[in-house]
């Protein structure tokens, strides 16, 4: 079970950034904290192998309010003797577009270890990387930075901003993001409304999206992941489903508190 929270980042950054991307934030607020459990599928049996959280907590960023966005994915210690993961993400962004200014990526994984920093230059419109890879030379980039291209948790975020309701079944969505000191244009497949149930037999009103990946260490390339959020204002992604190159991997929602708005998605009758 490897790239735990990237699983998650990757597939749910579900709408059109580029034509919003300076939306007003009326999604989340800070205290805002939402768990997941990671199920590894080996063959026919679904191993809760780990969690994963996503927290906001307020934050003075650039001399102004802003958000310190936090993401955490861990095996848990009786799994860590077969693949041990601790990875954490984490940006610093304003209240009100949540434009980005700095992003940190920690990744251990197994034997493999990895450092990611980004900081967004607003005046010059830079993006200035710093990747530092298990036996590798630190790598230092400069990116021009292209309207609405975001990091991978500022992504997120976002995308929890967009009004789904003019999207049509079936229609591509372009999306523009940071990934390993590249920026990658990819797009989101919407897949229209579904209600599904979780493993706590808890029922959700959902929209569903898939994702095109570009192919990589854990990934297939195409349209392998699908995501499913609450269709409520608060658009909290309930499960996500991925093929990897060996098995299969979801999360699925555990928990969430201080949410901006009731969670109205669920069915409790």
């Amino acid at each position: 079970m490897q790239r735990l929270v990237s699983l998650i980042l990757l597939t749910l950054i579900t709408l059109q950034i580029k034509a919003q991307c300076n939306d007003i934030n009326t999604a989340f607020i800070a205290g805002e904290l939402v768990k997941y459990h990671a199920y590894y599928n080996w063959g026919f049996i679904w191993i809760n192998a780990g969690e994963v959280s996503f927290s906001v907590d307020a934050a003075r960023v650039n001399n102004q309010p802003g958000y310190h966005l936090k993401a955490h994915g861990a095996t848990y210690k009786s799994y860590d003797f077969l693949f041990k993961v601790r990875d954490t993400f984490e940006t610093k962004v304003d209240t009100l577009h949540l434009e980005p200014f700095e992003f940190k990526r920690i990744t251990n994984e197994g034997s493999y270890k990895a450092n990611y920093l980004y900081h967004f230059d607003h005046d010059k419109r830079l993006i200035k990387a710093s990747i530092q890879k298990e036996k590798a030379p630190k790598r230092d980039t400069t990116l021009q930075w292209k309207d609405c291209s975001f990091d991978l948790l500022t992504m997120v975020y976002k995308a929890r901003n967009i009004d789904y309701s003019k999207y049509k079944v079936n229609e591509k969505i372009p999306i523009s993001m940071v990934v390993d000191g590249e920026i990658h244009d990819i797009y989101i497949r919407y897949l229209g409304k579904e209600t599904i149930k979780n493993r706590d037999g808890r029922r959700f009103k959902c929209l569903k999206f898939s994702p095109l990946l570009v192919e990589g260490t854990i990934f297939k390339s195409g349209e392998d992941m699908t995501v499913w959020v609450t269709d409520d204002a608060n658009r909290i992604p309930i499960i996500v489903e991925a093929k990897i190159l060996i098995g299969s991997v979801k999360a699925v929602f555990v928990d969430a508190i201080n949410t901006r708005h009731p969670v109205t998605a669920e069915i409790t009758k």
